[in-house]
């Protein structure tokens, strides 16, 4: 059994994060001292306790389910099977009569591929998907001084239609691309495909107006909500739920952020105003929500965009907080963001993605 699926009601929210990232399920088993089962602990409970207190702080007793279903040794598959249906659960732990985890079911084990892609169809999201392709992508040179960023090839597709790809599981099929540097060539691409199911859109740039500048040109072309993404990353997210959030919050924006984990290698010196030592924290490790550069935005905010000016999305988030609007954020966990856009984080794309 792999050792990361359990944890322990004394874990921190961080530990336990970083098992479900490392992990290819969405949930834990939590155990007692004796191994017996307590409860499940699934990315979810982590996302809400986030949204719910804005903190990353706490210990996994905080927010675990304490009614779990389980199975007993013995158990019939049919059972399994149908709890599996019933429930829409990767995982079901299998317990003895002491109430000791000696296994555990997951869906793959009963499941074909198929059936697990039909069983994990999202809803589907009538809304339009806005993707920034525009800039010049000058962290990826020499590639961009040929080809424009989105293209860059990931395996047999490029990084735009791997973006596509993602929100086309939701059922987006109305979608804008703004373009400028090497448009053409991105048009003239997708023109080359015969059979899309899905539409595409150009906004073109006649200068480059930032991040957020060009959305302006959709004042007249958006009825409601709307999804932005850049083009140089790949987010893995429950976009349904994000959706609803950003509604039920009232929320002007939603930030899509990641749970980052960074490990400083050394070891960190604390001193007083006048230099004194006070203490050294060997190799401390800290957490972050970060900006994954996916956002979910309101028609509305399009007015506080100036037309025809470089406007970065950073800018139209701090005016919104200055006007009294609302900007929420949603945590996904660290792997499931990819960010593409430097040579390094392309390299662990093409790996983590295993399309070599």
């Amino acid at each position: 059994m792999d050792k990361n699926i359990f944890t322990s009601p004394e874990e921190t929210i961080i530990q336990a994060l970083k098992k479900l990232d490392e992990t290819a399920t969405k949930v834990l088993i939590v155990l007692d001292e004796n191994q017996r089962l307590l409860g499940t602990l699934t990315d979810g409970d982590i996302r809400r306790y986030i949204i719910k207190y804005g903190k990353l702080e706490g210990t996994v007793k905080d927010i675990y389910n304490k009614n779990p279903t389980f199975l007993e040794e013995n158990f019939d598959i049919e059972k399994a099977r149908r709890i599996f249906l019933e429930k829409k659960i990767q995982l079901i732990p299998i317990v003895n009569k002491n109430k000791k985890v000696v296994s555990y079911l997951l869906w793959t084990d009963i499941f074909s591929e198929k059936e697990i892609k039909q069983l994990t169809k999202n809803p589907q999201l009538n809304i339009p998907v806005v993707i920034m392709a525009g800039g010049k992508g000058t962290r990826l040179k020499p590639f961009t001084q040929v080809l424009p960023k989105p293209l860059i090839p990931i395996g047999t597709k490029t990084a735009v239609e791997h973006i596509i790809d993602r929100f086309r599981e939701f059922g987006v099929k109305n979608f804008f691309l703004t373009l400028n540097y090497k448009g053409k060539i991105i048009e003239a691409y997708f023109n080359s495909i015969e059979e899309k199911d899905y539409e595409i859109n150009y906004i073109w740039e006649e200068e480059f107006l930032g991040t957020a500048g060009s959305l302006k040109f959709l004042e007249d072309k958006i009825e409601d909500n709307f999804i932005v993404s850049n083009c140089d990353i790949l987010v893995s997210a429950d976009f349904n739920e994000a959706l609803q959030l950003h509604k039920k919050q009232n929320a002007s924006l939603t930030s899509i952020t990641s749970i980052k984990h960074y490990k400083i290698p050394y070891g960190v010196v604390k001193t007083t105003n006048d230099g004194n030592v006070i203490e050294i924290e060997e190799k401390p490790e800290f957490s972050f929500q970060i900006n994954t550069g996916v956002y979910i935005l309101s028609k509305k905010v399009l007015k506080y965009i100036p037309e025809g000016k470089f406007f970065d999305m950073p800018q139209l988030i701090e005016k919104l907080i200055q006007n009294g609007e609302k900007v929420f954020a949603y945590p996904v966990n660290e792997n499931d963001y990819i960010d593409i856009g430097q040579w390094k984080e392309y390299k662990e794309a093409i790996e983590k993605l295993g399309v070599l």
